[in-house]
């Protein structure tokens, strides 16, 4: 069946610092945010998860959580192939603070990340094995850097007498989504947490089942 991933970010600071310190989240101030990030969509609360859990949401629920300097949303309908056109109560929510999209989606190899400065979107990079680049837009951040570089590239053998793929891409898609993950959030997906990562069975989140459209 694979995995999808979808996670948003609005933090004050360095996330993984912010997550290790994190307490208890606040369900009431959870509930606000999860309002006025989608706004005309009915918000009802459901069974609290680890975020080890809640970075994987099946469709239609979402979980979140609200801690000091740094705000959790994790709902499918909010990732999409194409960063840049995430609906626009959340990135104007991220007025004053950083904003990091990712997502991943092992059973087509696609994995996409984003970040907003203040609003502005300064890095986007979408990319699967069938589409190839979906979306690149911005100047790379330093932990892309080996993956464009050869000592990265994907293991691809060409088929006899076949053309090569003009969509191919040089590296494996969900290998970078799994360092962007730790680079902007800390999160470790392979393996266990390392010294400095966040502890996703640690840090808990709500969850809500949301119904209703998604603003744009």
């Amino acid at each position: 069946m694979g995995f999808r991933t979808s996670l948003l970010v609005y933090t004050d600071g360095e996330v993984p610092a912010l997550l290790r310190q994190a307490d208890v989240s606040d369900p009431g101030r959870t509930v606000v945010m999860m309002k006025r990030l989608t706004p005309g969509r009915t918000i009802e609360p459901t069974a609290p998860v680890r975020l080890w859990d809640g970075l994987y949401p099946p469709f239609g629920d979402a979980f979140a959580a609200s801690f000091p300097g740094v705000d959790i949303v994790c709902d499918q309908r909010l990732v999409s192939e194409r960063p840049s056109e995430l609906p626009t109560p959340l990135v104007a929510a991220s007025a004053g603070r950083r904003l990091i999209l990712h997502g991943m989606h092992s059973v087509v190899g696609w994995s996409a990340f984003a970040v907003w400065e203040d609003g502005r979107l300064v890095r986007s990079l979408s990319l699967c094995p069938d589409d190839g680049f979906i979306e690149d837009i911005g100047e790379r951040l330093p932990f892309e850097s080996p993956y464009w570089a050869a000592d990265c590239n994907a293991d691809t053998i060409p088929w006899p007498d076949r053309a090569e793929d003009p969509n191919a891409l040089p590296f494996h898609a969900l290998a970078l989504g799994v360092s962007a993950l730790h680079a902007l959030c800390g999160i470790d997906l392979d393996g266990p947490p390392g010294p400095n990562a966040v502890d996703g069975a640690v840090v808990q989140l709500h969850g809500f089942v949301a119904r209703g459209p998604v603003v744009g």
